[in-house]
């Protein structure tokens, strides 16, 4: 059964904000709404990374809380699987699937099965392209990515080159990043302030991956680069082994993003110069929320529209945070994302 979605745009009288009501209308929604134990299918790309395993534990004890039963499948990077993994959810009864995608246009057949069984979908963090998506939730992609920039090319001033080191070309986010990214650098880069020294695409995010990309960039530019803009913490860990292995960790400033443990750990060190902090409680807590709102056919608001190439899928965003070493106290120690003793283990001079 196709769901259908109504949308009214709200205004404010006291404000020029403006935001999307979702309304459920269908013999399955009417069914879901009347469930007291909402249940809700939760299929991730990976929980081979720290970040995933975190967002599925906060997810499913928020869900909990708000008296819903979570269904988990990890499909392991893997779009066949992932698709498999949607089908059998669907087939336990499930009134809401949410989705972290591997590869954003192949999960739209997902989107399609779902919406075949009467069940609404929720992306979460990254988009879902070529579907008729029903809500997207992420932070501001974009802004992670002109944070990113802006802050290199504050600590490097011009005449400056760097090192590019995207994420995965399937991860529509990766996109989003380096589109911010661009917003700062295309004027440096095309006034010469800024030169790209090397740059590629790090496959499905791989560590690895990055470090063959920065092992490359130093073949081709010896120690003539100033930075490595990376576009995560994962991708940063592989770049700066590269750096480590020539001598180079901690003279080159290296970017990052997710404040992962290993990442925090770096930049207290010195080896990392930056990431950035996206209050993964806040993303989860809100995904479950929403969740159980959809799975009860209840209203939800959705105050922006993201273009997935095929509707302008109501999205909800939020918001990003740059981490240093000046600041790493007031954010992710302070928020308790992170504690001061894991963060700092084994430095002497604390």
């Amino acid at each position: 059964m196709k769901l259908r979605l109504s949308l009214v745009v709200l205004s404010c009288v006291l404000s020029i904000a403006t935001g999307l009501v979702l309304a459920r209308r269908s013999g399955a929604g009417a069914a879901a709404g009347s469930r007291s134990r909402p249940r809700i299918g939760l299929s991730m790309d990976t929980l081979k990374e720290e970040r995933w395993q975190g967002d599925r534990d906060m997810f499913v004890r928020q869900a909990g809380q708000l008296g819903a039963e979570v269904f988990v499948q990890s499909a392991n990077s893997d779009d066949t699987r992932q698709i498999h993994d949607v089908e059998g959810l669907l087939t336990q009864g499930i009134d809401v699937l949410v989705i972290i995608p591997h590869d954003g246009a192949a999960c739209a057949k997902a989107v399609e099965k779902a919406h075949e069984a009467g069940v609404p979908v929720l992306a979460y963090d990254r988009l879902i392209t070529g579907c008729d998506l029903d809500l997207y939730l992420t932070f501001d992609n974009v802004k992670v990515g002109e944070l990113q920039a802006r802050l290199l090319v504050e600590r490097l001033g011009s005449g400056k080159k760097i090192v590019r080191i995207y994420g995965s070309k399937t991860d529509n986010n990766a996109m989003l990043f380096k589109q911010g990214q661009d917003n700062v650098l295309a004027p440096l880069i095309k006034s010469g302030a800024i030169e790209v020294a090397h740059e590629d695409w790090a496959q499905d995010w791989r560590p690895e991956n990055a470090k063959k990309i920065a092992n490359a960039a130093i073949t081709k530019a010896g120690r003539g680069f100033d930075a490595i803009l990376a576009s995560n913490d994962g991708t940063a860990g592989g770049a700066i082994q590269a750096l480590t292995e020539e001598g180079l960790a901690g003279k080159v400033l290296v970017t990052g993003q997710d404040a992962d443990l290993a990442a925090c750990q770096r930049i207290v060190a010195g080896t990392q110069f930056m990431t950035i902090y996206k209050p993964l409680s806040r993303l989860a807590n809100k995904a479950a929320e929403l969740a159980v709102k959809l799975a009860r056919r209840q209203p939800v608001v959705a105050r922006a529209e993201i273009d997935n190439g095929k509707i302008a899928v109501p999205s909800v965003l939020l918001d990003v945070i740059a981490v240093t070493k000046d600041n790493i106290g007031e954010t992710v120690i302070k928020d308790g994302f992170r504690t001061r003793k894991e963060v700092f283990k084994g430095m002497t001079n604390e």
